[in-house]
């Protein structure tokens, strides 16, 4: 693997008028993307086998932070196929490039930069990407720049979050309660909380073929085996938004109480056998 500064690419640094990614790169929030990613994954995977992506194709993830998603494609391109992946953050490509050697994958290949400003030496098969889209300021001129970089004939394929599709039943208060914190949290941000439907559009808007999609998503019930992974993914995005909560007033740590935050939840899922489903997964792909 090689981490190579955007200038050996293009020459010219990243726009400044993209955002930085709001929840940062702490240890905590690298654990929390560990935690993502493992639960993740395996709908990530399925969505892009059905989009087309395999073997020996030529890809750009976009966004690929700590290399998640670039680990499953290169599962998908295998040894005759090549990955690109590419994010503003360093420290997300220090880890991208730990988790690619710890798993000796050689058909990956790290850059920094912001991959909507760059310009790559021949076409790719595909541009993909994960949670990206939800926190550009204009998302449908950033995937029609992006698909610039396929070649005709080329899949683009982006998976994004629907919060709305977050939700218990029986209502479980505090579980509830986590997913108002974090839907407030991302209006105050910026960041759009249902952009996975909003693909669509997006799509069409940046003059690609109205996409095929598909919704994947994590639920789970009272006492299940899946259930504690559930509580768990949510519980890790209140914890990593706490200081955003409390510098917008809508949550302090005292109301959150992060320690006891997944018992309480399990405790109350139990005692009205609820289920819990997380936010929802929601993939778009088109050709170019």
């Amino acid at each position: 693997m090689m981490l190579r500064n955007l200038h050996a690419v293009t020459g010219a640094p990243s726009s400044p008028s993209q955002p930085e990614y709001f929840l940062g790169q702490s240890d905590r929030e690298l654990d929390r993307l560990a935690l993502q990613a493992r639960l993740v994954n395996p709908m990530t995977y399925r969505f892009l086998t059905a989009a087309g992506i395999g073997r020996g194709m030529r890809v750009l993830d976009v966004g690929c932070g700590t290399g998640y998603v670039s680990l499953v494609v290169s599962d998908l391109v295998g040894d005759t196929g090549a990955v690109i992946g590419v994010d503003r953050s360093a420290r997300a490509l220090e880890a991208a490039c730990a988790n690619m050697s710890a798993r000796s994958r050689r058909n990956v290949q790290f850059l920094e930069g912001d991959a909507a400003e760059m310009t790559f030496d021949r076409p790719f098969d595909a541009v993909v990407g994960r949670y990206v889209l939800k926190f550009q300021h204009d998302p449908v001129t950033m995937l029609a720049r992006l698909a610039g970089a396929v070649r005709p004939g080329g899949i683009v394929a982006f998976q994004e979050l629907d919060w709305d599709g977050a939700r218990s039943s029986p209502p479980v208060p505090s579980y509830e309660r986590c997913l108002g914190w974090i839907r407030d949290a991302l209006w105050d941000l910026d960041s759009e909380s249902h952009m996975g439907l909003k693909l669509h559009q997006t799509f069409c808007d940046a003059g690609l073929p109205a996409p095929t999609m598909r919704l994947e998503t994590l639920v789970a019930g009272a006492g299940g085996p899946t259930m504690g992974d559930v509580v768990r993914l949510i519980v890790a995005n209140v914890e990593t938004m706490l200081p955003h909560l409390e510098r917008f007033g809508i949550a302090t740590a005292a109301d959150v109480g992060i320690e006891s935050l997944a018992q309480r939840i399990l405790r109350e899922a139990t005692a009205t056998n609820s289920i819990v489903a997380a936010q929802s997964n929601v993939g778009a792909w088109s050709t170019t």
